[in-house]
């Protein structure tokens, strides 16, 4: 793992390298089979995780932050975050973490805002770096003084671009998740000229947790489910979902994903033995 980050000016900056650290999206072949949700599968991330910095200064009180680490998720996307969220601190909760209230985190960033700006540009959802470090140690410096916060979590709503494999049992396998077509428009029947080499949307999750002086102790992502469905009216393409992360077996199993090995995952499907 790359050595974390210390000056706190660099806190946006060290998870830039993060992020472009992840593991990339690939094209794999089918296995063999039927379902393969809790086998291996090959996308599966390998997370990022500091147990020695998570030993010396331990994390077990935390906030959920209500903003994302890099840009703004898609609109439909930002729609279920705080769902998401709240799944998110059920599962830290079930695990013997303390999760303060999201206000805690939501309204100080809020003033903080009032001082120093919006870091995110509404035109072009750029993030002004320097803003953002800013914001963040000012929540930050102000929970530590006033709550028993010692950990602050980050959890972004991603979408992809995945393929479905050439094979009779199509199925779309990405960051440790495997699924299968969804259909939308009338009746349910797909032709046989349907091209299936284009792209489809599909949503992940990346959680990053840092401890109470903001160093990086765990970056983890997780696949969750396709935002698009093939469109049966036209026949032709894929149309965005109506049920965007309304299943919520597959989130939990998105949320397991991202969190591990910080939270050891059973029947992890990194492991091919």
């Amino acid at each position: 793992m790359s050595k974390p980050a210390h000056n706190r000016s660099q806190l946006f900056f060290s998870f830039t390298k993060y992020l472009l650290l992840a593991p990339a999206l690939a094209l794999l072949a089918a296995c063999a089979g039927g379902s393969v949700e809790r086998d291996y599968n090959p996308t599966t991330p390998v997370n990022e995780f500091d147990q020695s910095l998570l030993s010396s200064k331990p994390v077990k009180t935390v906030v959920i932050a209500n903003v994302n680490l890099g840009p703004p998720s898609r609109n439909y996307l930002e729609r279920k975050e705080s769902y998401v969220d709240g799944l998110i601190s059920n599962y830290l909760k079930s695990n013997g973490y303390q999760v303060l209230p999201h206000r805690e985190f939501s309204q100080r960033w809020n003033n903080a805002k009032l001082i120093y700006g919006n870091p995110v540009d509404p035109t072009t959802g750029r993030v002004n770096s320097r803003t953002f470090s800013l914001l963040v140690n000012a929540v930050k410096e102000q929970m530590l003084e006033q709550t028993d916060v010692d950990g602050f979590v980050f959890s972004d709503l991603l979408e992809r671009e995945v393929f479905f494999e050439g094979s009779m049992n199509r199925v779309a396998r990405w960051d440790g998740i495997t699924r299968k077509p969804a259909v939308q428009g009338p009746g349910n029947a797909v032709t046989a000229e349907f091209n299936w080499a284009q792209p489809v949307a599909a949503s992940s999750l990346r959680i990053v947790v840092y401890n109470a002086d903001l160093e990086p102790v765990f970056i983890g992502t997780g696949g969750l489910d396709l935002t698009e469905a093939v469109d049966t009216r036209s026949g032709n393409g894929f149309i965005r979902r109506r049920d965007i992360l309304e299943n919520e077996a597959n989130v939990k199993y998105g949320i397991e994903l991202a969190l591990h090995p910080l939270i050891p995952m059973s029947g992890w499907p990194g492991n091919p033995e």
